[in-house]
């Protein structure tokens, strides 16, 4: 009775699924997030423990706790730890948190099941006995290695040589009996940073070598360093060379280190301060240097600052960041306003010369009592040696001349050259504005006249004489604006900016004086030297500066004479003084990222002189809390002193009352103005045990910025003052499922004459809940909503009132009996969409995607020239996108499912009738849907481009997917029907550029006897793609078509298919109206010759009736790249594995196509298992 009720109940809403699917929603990766606690009982050394029972995503796994080293299997979903690495002072549970794919990889499916007389269908192979060989390539001796090495070609009538490599090795083992080696080597030949979108990456090419051995190490190849043990000399680089690191002690009370490395520098170092607006959460593009647009930022060197606290990286946490755009893009962890305050520092590939590094540093210790620290490092650019820049003698002059005026060198550029129709060309012509004669350079595609290939750079609004120019050529192409009054109207000259040659050179000595662990004196004294153009002797008097910094710590405690550690009062004591020129310069950011806001200064401030002091007192008790008292006082040679009080005070009492209180108060005085700066911040809250430790609390915090004019008590338009007040209730935040309703308003001041006015206020609630106890249903939701009020329409000019809202919800389903598992994922915000254009550069054959083919005949490269390649040896163009400074506000939403329902669980195997019938039945269903469209002033909730105007869509991206399926796992037969809808609009410099796809599907197979099988394809389908800037591309198809195939497979050794595919499409007539009838007969065979080696052959003729225009983008989709009439295509394959450890491939394609000459490629391969 209870099986007919779930059969009964499941065909209810199977129905009601497959009507209302389109309105369903989908979250494929995200939503997958696990959290586990493991009893440290559990872990016995070298035996694996199941974690899940779905594969984990490699590079998502992480552990807490004291476990030491470990083996995660991420396809078995298994983790072992060395027998070590559980001590008996170890917790009692470790937490470890990873994602999961949707299915376990290592599990055994198969669609066709043999019968119970396999032996018919399969003979045992005869076992042959092992050879020497066989066992591996290469011996190595102790050392344990693995991995593989690849090396291919292609060569054909319609393309040259074509020459590719792949190599990855890992080796972990003992050279001789002391020296540890370990090593991984990848190229993979992928110019380009891995995915920045969670904690941990994984990079594509890398080369590692480290030699060890008890005191000593060496690393070679890709090596990071990241220095310590100096104030000044502090820095992260990712490097392409050599360390050695070494300990040695050289008497009885001596004891030195050493690190000595040098290398080719990958990147260089960048802080940025972004420009953000209300409720913006991105992307936000960096800049390098010298205003760089176009750069890669190195993977995991990013730091990003909100408000002055370091945020982490990974879509579920803070920001994500595309390390090859060099854009970052904010989560809804935190919503972006006005306010907002944030600082990216960043290390970026910057290869315009050699640049060398080399850093040495040695520290001796004496009697455990005192230690010398030396640090070295140098850094410079080879001016002998430019990279990405050409510099003959007229630029090395004009580079000279500059001296440090580096922003200034734009160099005039107009070089004459041969015309070619794959560059972008200009004539020079002479022209008459105001009464004035000049020359102007005008795009042209005539080989008589276009003798010029200019290079533009960008110098500013109003600085120059050109600007971008709308066209269809393969290329920016620049057209000249007429001055107005003698004021010129554009941004661009036709000139390069050169970037010079620099050096930087910093060398510290530090002392650590620590007679006992209660009393540290430290003192360190740096000098650099920094040349920001080797080129020229210009301004190096101001190259060298100075700094020194002199610290003091003491700890002192008094226990009770009970000995109770909890009853003792501890007083930590610090005082400091440093110093430095305003010519010294640091690696990267020395003091805190808001130091210069917390004396009332703008966030970076201009170099200056500058002295620092400092006294800090820490007094604390378990039971009391923590009382702390600091001075300090900043001198500037700009004319600058300020005098700082901190006060704070920390108590978390057993009653469940906690208190936070901290307290800055700073004045300011300078040559015309003096003034303050004031920041209070406290926090109180109540935990209530009997109510299941909820927790009710309040916090307020402000800044007052006042700076007056000495003679006229004016404000500086650079005071503000903001007050904000928060008050919150939160569960348990140690319980699995836990949450956090938060209310702040906030109201800001903002100068007029000697007083602060009120110019805006906002209002935010947010609400966090994370439920995760039930394995079963898990969610985890984050939303924030913003009012923001302008008070003053003059302070807030160029702002608008503004409704914000920020969310984002993930939910993840397993049933029980595993009838119903599926995610779902929605997010909606507000951000910016980027104008981007594009052109194609040419590749090597088979290493690109697209094919030029010249419609118009007149030999030159045109955008609505080129499409997608339907062959390998014609695939020359890859599609190379160039950003902008053009944003365009933007709301977005995005919303992802996957659900897949499967009745075999919950119907008995027994079942007749309509259940029997159910039961063979399984629905998958996803759906991605990312839409961004014109900010309409208020939050956006719908996903879908339904209500939405076509001009108002920006950018949407949207894949729905459903497939029912009938007998799955028979072996007999079973049938599959599937409905995609695959639609893509994206925002380009020109227009926008949309494109549809929609398709019909159903596959049925029938094994009419072991030996054959027979499958039956049938499609229909529409394809559409718009582009309103090239009308030319436009089309509209509809396609219907069949293809039976039947299969004939002899045990192991033989398998032969042939298939028949009949296919008809056709163009609206608004379009064109062009048809196509394709006729195509396939035969395909494998044939296994010997052990380990294979034949297989692949032959197709296709007919094809085309009415229409063949030199069309239409066309060229219609026809998939073959010609009207008799086309023939074949492929001989040979594979064969050599001594178990190598593989050769041979490789023979041909192809005819109508009156076309006959195409020819080979290919070869060979790969070592390693």
């Amino acid at each position: 009775m209870q099986r007919k009720l779930y059969s009964s109940f499941f065909l209810r809403v199977c129905f009601v699924l497959l009507v209302t699917m389109p309105a369903l929603l989908h979250a494929q990766q995200l939503g997958n997030l696990r959290h586990k606690k493991i009893p440290t009982g559990r872990l016995i050394g070298g035996h694996p423990w199941q974690v899940d029972s779905l594969s984990i995503v490699p590079g998502s796994f992480q552990l807490e706790g004291t476990a030491g080293g470990y083996r995660l299997e991420e396809a078995a979903a298994t983790i072992s730890w060395q027998p070590d690495a559980i001590n008996s002072g170890s917790s009692d549970s470790i937490w470890v948190h990873y994602r999961v794919f949707p299915f376990l990889l290592q599990k055994q499916t198969a669609r066709y099941v043999l019968d119970t007389n396999s032996a018919a269908v399969i003979r045992p192979q005869p076992e042959y006995p092992a050879t020497a060989q066989s066992a591996t390539l290469f011996k190595f001796g102790k050392i344990d290695y693995n991995g593989s090495f690849g090396r291919s070609m292609s060569i054909g009538n319609n393309q040259n040589a074509v020459f590719n490599s792949e190599f990855n090795l890992q080796m972990n083992g003992f050279i001789g009996d002391s020296i540890h080696l370990t090593a991984a080597l990848t190229d993979d030949n992928i110019p380009i940073q891995p995915d920045g979108t969670t904690q941990q990456l994984n990079e594509f090419d890398k080369i590692l070598l480290q030699f060890s051995k008890k005191n000593w190490e060496i690393n070679l190849g890709d090596i990071d360093l990241r220095t310590e043990g100096s104030y000044y000399v502090n820095f992260y680089k990712r490097l392409q060379g050599a360390s050695y690191r070494q300990q040695v002690k050289l008497g009885s009370a001596i004891k030195n280190s050493t690190i000595v490395s040098g290398a080719i520098a990958k990147g260089k170092f960048a802080r940025n301060v972004l420009a953000v607006s209300e409720g913006n959460q991105g992307p936000y593009r960096l800049q390098g240097n010298n205003n760089e647009l176009y750069f890669v930022v190195l993977a995991g060197t990013e730091k990003v600052y909100l408000d002055g606290a370091l945020l982490t990286r990974g879509e579920d946490q803070d920001y994500t960041i595309d390390y090859n755009q060099a854009e970052i893009t904010f989560t809804p962890r935190h919503m972006i306003t006005q306010d907002s305050r944030i600082q990216v520092s960043f290390e970026y590939a910057d290869r315009n010369y050699l640049n060398t590094m080399m850093y040495v540093q040695n520290a001796t210790e004496f009697s455990d009592k005192v230690t010398l620290t030396v640090s070295a490092y140098n850094n410079q650019d080879s001016k002998s040696q430019p990279i990405n820049q050409t510099l003959d003698a007229g630029k090395r002059a004009f580079l000279a001349e500059i001296g440090d005026s580096i922003q200034n060198a734009f160099y005039p550029f107009a070089d004459m050259d041969t015309f070619s129709t794959d560059k972008i060309m200009y004539k020079k012509i002479d022209t008459l504005y105001n009464g004035v004669h000049d020359s102007v350079y005008v795009y042209s595609t005539s080989k008589d006249s276009a003798r010029y290939a200019l290079s533009f750079a960008e110098v500013g609004t109003g600085k120059g004489n050109y600007e971008p120019l709308l066209s269809l050529a393969n290329g920016k192409v620049f057209t000249w604006v007429a001055p107005v009054n003698g004021v010129p109207q554009g941004s661009y000259e036709p000139a390069e900016f050169l970037v010079t040659p620099k050096k930087q050179q910093l060398l510290s000595v530090k002392v650590d004086y620590h007679p006992d662990s209660s009393f540290l004196l430290s003192t360190e004294l740096a000098t650099s030297n920094t040349d920001n153009n080797t080129f020229s002797t210009l301004g190096n008097g101001d190259n060298t500066g100075y700094a020194g910094k002199v610290t003091a710590t003491k700890r002192l405690s008094w226990q009770p004479k009970n000995g109770d550690a909890d009853l003792g009062y501890y007083l930590n004591s610090t005082g400091s003084f440093e110093f430095q020129s305003a010519q010294f310069k640091t690696i990267e950011i020395l003091r805190p990222v808001e130091f210069a806001r917390s004396w009332g200064l703008e966030l970076i401030p201009e170099n200056s002189a500058d002295k620092l002091g400092s006294i800090q007192f820490a007094l604390s008790q378990k039971k009391l809390g923590e009382l702390s008292y600091g001075f300090q006082t900043y001198l500037r040679q700009d004319g600058y002193k300020g005098f700082k009080h901190e006060l704070g005070y920390q108590h978390n009492s057993l009653s469940g009352w906690n208190f936070n209180e901290g307290l800055s108060y700073t004045g300011i005085h300078m040559a015309t103005a003096k003034g303050y700066y004031w920041k209070p911040a406290l926090e109180l809250s109540k935990t209530l045990k009997k109510f299941h430790k909820l927790t009710l609390g309040a916090r307020y915090e402000a800044e007052r910025n006042q700076i007056q004019q000495g003679q006229t008590d004016s404000m500086w338009l650079t005071s503000y003052s903001y007050e904000t007040l928060s008050a919150f209730v939160r569960s348990d935040p140690a319980a699995v499922n836990n949450w956090q309703l938060t209310y702040t308003g906030r109201k800001n001041k903002l100068p007029v004459g000697n007083r602060l006015v009120g110019s805006d206020h906002s209002r935010n609630l947010s609400f966090d809940l994370s439920l995760l106890k039930n394995r079963y249903q898990q969610i985890k939701l984050k939303a924030t909503y913003r009012e923001l009020t302008l008070d003053d329409s003059v302070l807030t000019t160029g702002s608008v009132p503004d409704r914000s809202f920020l969310g984002r919800v993930a939910y993840n389903v397993r049933s029980k009996s595993g009838f119903l598992s599926g995610n779902a994922l929605y997010e909606t915000g507000a951000g910016q969409e980027q104008k981007r254009d594009y052109s194609f550069y040419e590749v090597s054959p088979g290493q690109g995607q697209y094919t030029w083919n010249d419609y118009n005949n007149d030999g030159i490269q045109q955008l609505n020239e080129f499409e997608l390649a339907a062959f390998s040896d014609e695939a020359t163009f890859i599609k190379i996108y160039t950003p902008t400074n053009e944003y365009i506000q933007a709301d977005y939403t995005q919303f992802n499912y996957s659900v897949q329902l499967n009745p075999r669980k919950i119907i008995a195997d027994s079942a007749t009738g309509w259940s029997a019938f159910v039961r063979k039945l399984q629905l998958r269903s996803s759906l991605q849907s990312a839409k961004k469209q014109y900010a309409m002033g208020g939050p956006v909730f719908n996903p879908f481009a339904t209500g939405v105007a076509d001009s108002a869509l920006l950018n949407f991206n949207y894949i729905f997917s459903n497939t029912l399926s009938f007998g799955q796992l028979s072996s007999k037969w079973g049938l599959d029907l599937t409905r995609l809808i695959n639609y893509n609009k994206s925002l380009l410099t020109y227009g926008s550029e949309a494109t549809k796809i929609t398709t019909w599907d159903l596959k049925g197979r029938w094994q009419i006897a072991p030996a054959y099988n027979f499958v039956w394809q049938q499609q229909f389908g529409t394809h559409d793609l718009l582009t309103p800037a090239f009308e030319s591309r436009n089309f509209a198809l509809t396609s219907m078509s069949a293809n039976p195939t039947l299969t004939y497979t002899n045990r192991t050794r033989f398998r032969l298919t042939g298939g028949y595919e009949y296919e008809k499409v056709k163009n609206k007539a608004i379009y064109g109206g062009e048809t196509a009838t394709n006729s195509s007969l396939q035969l395909e065979g494998k044939y296994n010759a010997v052990q380990q080696t294979s034949l297989t052959g692949r032959f197709q003729y296709t007919h094809i009736d085309f009415d229409g225009d063949q030199s069309s983008t239409v066309s060229y989709n219609m026809l998939q790249g073959l010609s009207p009439g008799k086309n023939y295509r074949f492929v001989l394959e040979l594979n064969k594995r050599l001594m178990g450890s190598l593989e050769l491939s041979f490789q023979y394609e041909g192809r005819k196509s109508g009156d076309a000459k006959f195409i020819q490629i080979g290919r070869a391969s060979i790969r070592a298992i390693l």
